[in-house]
């Protein structure tokens, strides 16, 4: 909606001069249209201008007070015509609103405060300084010095507005035809988007969960970061938990398990995800918790971490592509497949498949890339058919197989650009010219 907006109205029209007032005429939130503005301006639709307006906005305490009225006030309305003592007033009222008020309702000689008795000194009073912020709030025009003392008392801060005025571009026309590269519910092909906003994860989701026995070198503190605090989650399903502790130590779904007794305290010991599948078992989990089974795709990018040694084409904390399909019949074609499909897309033919082990997935496979500035064969992702003993505790049923796979992001990018230090595209030392002045790079072009 809002960039047919934006394109129709320039068919007309020679500039959009303040998208927020265009945004406002319209009903279309201004963050949205500023995101869409952007992209017709890195594909030279449009040219775009900046526009910054300073104003002043209500701190929390701020809002707080236009809406309950000042401590001033507060203290003043809470004092009987008799008066109070001092110690009855204190606890009638929030600790700072009783600090601040009292001392302001003193400095406005609303109030006397005697040794033992606190009473008013006069009948009315006006509330200014909550007229003052809603004033703000409301965007008038206020008195600089009214304006410094809501300042001085951190009741108001000032914040930058930016938008922008638009014209035509180079590229301009009516419509723009969508190219592969961008990211819409079209070329999703139905996967739906994991939440991946917790950087932080329980032991037992990125590694228990996932069948990883409590031993593997991967768990351990030279593989992977623990937090110091919180140290360990409160809550897991117990049920489920009892279940992943069974298979784990007895086995079972034709498996015999690992033959160690599994602790609980390592699985709720809390670290930085190592991976992006800590979110895939969750969400399988949930999946696994529904009455009638609904096959499902799922795909996430997002940061992870690992404690591993920098160099070249390794970081400590780096980006994982994630992808599974959840269906009945399922095989290690149909994973190969999507696979091929995905690289050739982004351009690399060259694809090589290595029998690997992972302790989530059987078959499991690496998946290698030809590096030409390298001159060597990089591996780019791993993927695999999750383990039975992963997936029947999670309660889903014996006919359903899940494909899977994860790809850093980092390592084909070098691969397309031709970079050969992975520091250039990620971390503290990337030269950000090279981000501004290279083009975008769009695939799949009709």
């Amino acid at each position: 909606m809002a960039e047919e907006a934006v394109l129709g109205f320039l068919e007309k029209n020679e500039e959009i001069s303040d998208s927020g007032q265009f945004a406002a005429d319209r009903g279309i939130d201004h963050q949205e249209l500023t995101n869409i503005i952007k992209r017709l301006s890195g594909f030279r639709f449009v040219d775009a201008q900046d526009i910054k307006r300073e104003r002043w906005v209500l701190t929390v305490e701020g809002k707080t007070y236009a809406a309950a009225g000042s401590p001033e006030m507060q203290v003043f309305y809470s004092i009987p015509p008799p008066g109070i003592s001092l110690e009855e007033l204190q606890r009638k009222l929030d600790p700072s609103v009783f600090k601040i008020g009292c001392s302001q309702a003193k400095k406005n000689q609303w109030v006397e405060m005697g040794k033992q008795l606190v009473t008013r000194k006069v009948d009315n009073v006006e509330d200014k300084v909550k007229d003052l912020l809603n004033r703000v709030q409301d965007g008038e025009t206020i008195d600089p010095k009214e304006l410094d003392a809501l300042k001085r008392r951190k009741l108001i801060a000032p914040q930058t507005w930016k938008g922008y005025s638009v014209r035509k571009g180079p590229n301009y026309a009516p419509k723009r035809k969508i190219f592969a590269t961008d990211l819409t519910r079209d070329n999703l092909l139905r996967f739906e988007e994991m939440p991946t906003n917790n950087f932080v994860e329980s032991s037992f989701w990125n590694f228990d969960a996932l069948f990883q026995p409590q031993q593997h070198p991967a768990r351990d503190s030279h593989d992977t970061f623990f937090l110091q605090v919180p140290s360990t989650t409160k809550t897991l399903p117990e049920d489920y938990v009892e279940r992943v502790k069974r298979v784990h130590e007895s086995g079972g779904y034709g498996s015999r398990g690992y033959g160690y007794e599994w602790k609980r305290e390592e699985a709720n010991k809390n670290l930085l995800r190592t991976h992006t599948t800590a979110v895939s078992s969750r969400m399988l989990y949930l999946l696994g918790q529904q009455k009638k089974f609904t096959p499902k795709k799922y795909f996430s990018i997002d940061r992870v971490f690992r404690n591993e040694a920098v160099d070249r084409t390794h970081l400590a904390e780096f980006h994982q592509i994630e992808g599974l399909v959840c269906d009945r019949g399922l095989s290690l074609g149909d994973l190969i497949g999507v696979l091929n499909n995905f690289f050739l897309r982004l351009g690399m033919s060259k694809l090589k498949f290595k029998p690997a082990y992972n302790p989530y997935t059987e078959p499991s496979m690496e998946i290698f890339s030809y590096h030409e500035g390298l001159k060597k064969w990089v591996e780019i992702g791993n993927s695999g058919m999750f383990r039975p003993e992963m997936l029947r505790p999670m309660g889903l049923p014996e006919d359903v197989r899940v494909i899977a796979w994860g790809l850093s992001l980092e390592r084909p990018t070098m691969i397309l650009y031709g970079v050969d230090n992975i520091r250039d595209l990620f971390g503290h030392k990337v030269d950000l010219s090279l981000i501004k002045k290279n083009p975008l790079c769009q695939l799949g072009m009709e």
